[in-house]
């Protein structure tokens, strides 16, 4: 099946952290004023302009891309130029009912991008910390066959180390390797497989119609988590559409390398000389508990330098 290059979407999720009608909706939600656990900590909400820059690095790399939507919560950013045709804000309320409602987990609102307007069959997300590093083509991201291609980070040993550190060391398992075990036992659970790779945090593509399809499937195990405001210790990641669609055969996986795709903790300064050295074809700049806020100035100023060059999405 030939793909045409009008025919894809890109979807963000961005949310401004230092927005005080934000911040007090958040406040008043989980109880309290600050919160510095991984789980809901200031880099989970820190807007460091990152969305500017990849959008500009979509432009630059990727201009075949026929629609971006940027799913926001009452927010739109400063600098964006919404006139132009190319750019659709979405709302949480246009996408997500009122149960989830307001929100502020994004594992929540992922289960809810098969209901953007007028998303494209076929469909990149992306969050706003993620970048295209060189240029790309449909062909990277959809097979000739039209089968979305996931790719992947190797982990044949994963079942087995979560539980020697959960049920022998009896330590706590992070946030996200939690909820994406949980993704991964539920496919297990439906398909009789149980994948241990993990996606490679960052660009990834999926049919719009199968991912509708199998949220329907799995809507009994993700029932219990559209309450979850913030994160919590039952969601189950949006790695579920990617593993039921390899159980049925309805994607193409393939296993990234640094060359491909680089993690970039911004608090860890050798990254910058990792990232230059790799060259991937993608990087995610990740914020985190462990960061301050001279570690997020930092990666303005680098991303500044890295796309100067200003966009047609900018006022």
């Amino acid at each position: 099946m030939e793909i045409m290059e009008n025919d894809i979407d890109l979807v963000y999720l961005w949310v401004d952290g230092s927005d005080p009608k934000w911040v007090e909706k958040r406040n008043a939600c989980i109880g309290r004023s600050e919160e510095k656990s991984g789980l809901n900590c200031k880099g989970r909400y820190a807007d460091n302009d990152e969305l500017k820059y990849s959008l500009r690095s979509a432009e630059l790399y990727a201009p075949w891309i026929r629609r971006i939507f940027i799913v926001t919560d009452e927010q739109t950013p400063r600098w964006l130029d919404t006139s132009n045709p190319k750019i659709r804000i979405v709302d949480h309320k246009e996408i997500m009912p009122a149960v989830c409602l307001p929100c502020f987990n994004s594992t929540v609102i992922e289960h809810h991008l098969h209901k953007i307007p007028g998303l494209a069959e076929r469909f990149l997300f992306s969050n706003d910390d993620t970048f295209f590093n060189r240029p790309v083509a449909p062909d990277d991201f959809f097979a000739p066959d039209g089968l979305p291609i996931a790719r992947m980070n190797w982990r044949p040993f994963r079942k087995v180390t979560l539980f020697l550190r959960e049920k022998v060391l009896r330590k706590s398992i992070r946030y996200f390797p939690m909820v994406v075990r949980a993704a991964a036992l539920a496919v297990e659970r439906k398909y009789g497989i149980y994948y241990k790779d993990k996606a490679h945090h960052n660009i990834d593509a999926y049919l719009k119609s199968d991912y509708e399809r199998m949220r329907a499937l799995f809507d009994d195990e993700i029932a219990p988590t559209l309450g979850n405001h913030v994160r919590a210790a039952n969601d189950i990641q949006r790695n579920l559409y990617t593993y039921a669609a390899l159980a049925e055969k309805r994607m193409h996986r393939c296993y990234v390398g640094g060359r491909t795709s680089f993690r970039f903790h911004i608090e860890n300064k050798r990254h910058y000389k990792k990232l230059a050295k790799y060259d991937p074809l993608f990087f995610c700049m990740n914020d985190s508990e462990y960061a301050t806020d001279a570690d997020r100035q930092r990666v303005t100023a680098f991303l500044s330098e890295r796309f100067a060059e200003k966009s047609s999405f900018e006022k």
